[in-house]
């Protein structure tokens, strides 16, 4: 059974084995869920609140009975309304579904129908409205993250330096210019990879596997597995825009991972704002705990207390073991200091923007953007560049249908396509079936790989986050 057909193509369901929506239904979700039901159980070990204790364990509660339907197979009920206007925009799709169960459903309704209903026990609550599940995770998972954190933050601390120093300099202006074009390559890259920590996906990494993910020497391996790279196409509008003499050139990033990818998404804001590549950045997080580690703007706030006292959270001793980390030198705690006074500047001038908006956590793929939300489609239209990170966004821009993987990026993302009046930048690293854009015979090469899944009539090489795409739309024209 699918969702409502949103383009050409039919999406993908949780009834299909041979997908990653099967895998995601019966095995990753109860993981998740139960996860989300210990994280409670701590809350409330730790609440001395005799009320609030009363309703947490009531949300408990609550989270049992539905990882229960989800893992019995049992029909999606509609959404109790917790007071928020998209409520009944769940509804309507899930009437418009036909009583589907969880296995047998449309993959990206029922992924964003689990976290919005997870989101229902708490929003009806009156002493946990505001509390994300998800928040120890990310915040451990960042922790685990110090080794490419100081690497970077030494890196951004002296390429900031360099690039005032280079406003100044007497270098011939090409060479500055191909200086530039590697370094925005190379911010998206490090952006792009950024997000293999996906904690909805990586339910069980150790500390040596998250550190494994990051850092320099893992970006240059996978350079090789990004499949389509259209980073040049993006950095030509942004470095024309600035030639044209634009004073206002904005570009927004829709949001995906909080932690470690949420650094090193500010890594890119910061560098765009000081090489003169934008005069703005809109930041678009999600309005309630989503998808595991997606951001928050709590989540800002908490990355932002971090960095200015760095030695406090980085010293802190780790919940499971109780082992105290080494003390940053005085070098680190210097690096990260900058960041902090760097970041904070940027949005103190109005120059780093956050900008929630409820439909990022909608049903919806992002076909129904002009109908569903017009305001917002015409505010990304006054951006030279739209950032969408990681797979959901992917997902939810190609109406995580079942494309022919040789479709043009530019076809599958339907009305931010051509002629749309939006430049679409999709950075993903793969995690999901849906793929388009790629050369003729690559899924079959893929598919034929060791483990790629040709072997059983599925596209396992898409699955695992190993292998990325980097697609450019240019919606202006």
């Amino acid at each position: 059974m699918g969702s409502r057909l949103e383009g050409p193509a039919a999406p993908y369901v949780t009834s299909d084995q041979a997908s990653f929506a099967y895998v995601s239904a019966t095995k990753r979700w109860p993981v998740i869920m139960t996860g989300a039901i210990d994280d409670v159980h701590r809350a409330i070990v730790a609440c001395e609140d005799e009320e609030k204790s009363r309703e947490g364990k009531a949300i408990v509660e609550g989270l049992a009975k539905l990882k229960y339907e989800l893992q019995h197979d049992r029909q999606l009920t509609p959404l109790v309304n917790d007071g928020q206007v998209d409520i009944p925009g769940y509804n309507e799709e899930l009437e418009a579904l036909k009583s589907p169960t969880w296995v047998n459903v449309s993959w990206l309704y029922a992924e964003c129908y689990l976290y919005r209903r997870m989101h229902t026990f708490f929003a009806l609550s009156t002493h946990w409205k505001n509390y994300d599940v998800f928040a120890r995770q990310k915040l451990s998972t960042f922790r685990s993250s110090r080794p490419a954190v100081l690497e970077l933050a030494a890196k951004y601390k002296v390429l900031v330096s360099q690039l005032e120093k280079d406003v100044k300099s007497t270098k011939d202006p090409e060479e500055v210019e191909e200086a530039e074009r590697i370094l925005f390559m190379e911010m998206n890259e490090i952006c792009l990879w950024g997000n293999a920590t996906d904690l909805s996906l990586l339910t069980s990494l150790t500390y040596e596997d998250i550190q494994k993910l990051q850092g320099a020497d893992a970006r240059k391996s996978a350079e090789k597995n990004i499949l389509v790279n259209d980073l040049p196409a993006a950095y030509k509008v942004l470095k024309a825009a600035r030639k044209a003499g634009k004073q206002d050139r904005r570009v927004d990033i829709v949001l995906d991972n909080a932690g470690f990818e949420l650094f090193v998404d500010l890594i890119l804001a910061g560098y765009l704002l000081a090489a003169g590549l934008a005069t703005q950045i809109i930041l678009h997080p999600k309005s309630i705990p989503w998808f595991v580690s997606d951001v928050l703007p709590a989540d800002f706030a908490a990355l932002l207390s971090v960095l200015a006292d760095p030695q406090r959270f980085y010293s802190t001793p780790d919940e499971e073991t109780g082992k105290a980390p080494e003390p940053l030198s005085e070098q680190e705690a210097s690096d990260l200091s900058f960041l902090f006074q760097n970041w904070s500047s940027f949005h103190a001038e109005g120059q780093l923007i956050l900008r929630p908006n409820l439909f990022w956590t909608s049903a919806h793929s992002y076909w129904q953007l002009p109908k569903t939300e017009p305001k917002l489609y015409e505010d990304l239209k006054a951006s030279e560049l739209v950032i969408f990170k990681g797979d959901l966004n992917y997902r939810k821009l190609t109406a995580d249908a079942m494309w022919e993987p040789t479709t043009p990026f530019s076809t599958a993302i339907g009305p931010l396509g051509s002629g749309s009046g939006i430049r679409t930048l999709a950075l993903r690293t793969s995690k999901a079936d849906t793929i388009v854009g790629l050369p003729e015979g690559e899924d079959e090469r893929l598919k034929a790989m060791d483990g790629g899944g040709g072997d059983v009539g599925a596209r396992k090489w898409a699955w695992s986050g190993k292998w990325a795409v980097v697609q450019f739309c240019e919606g202006k024209n």
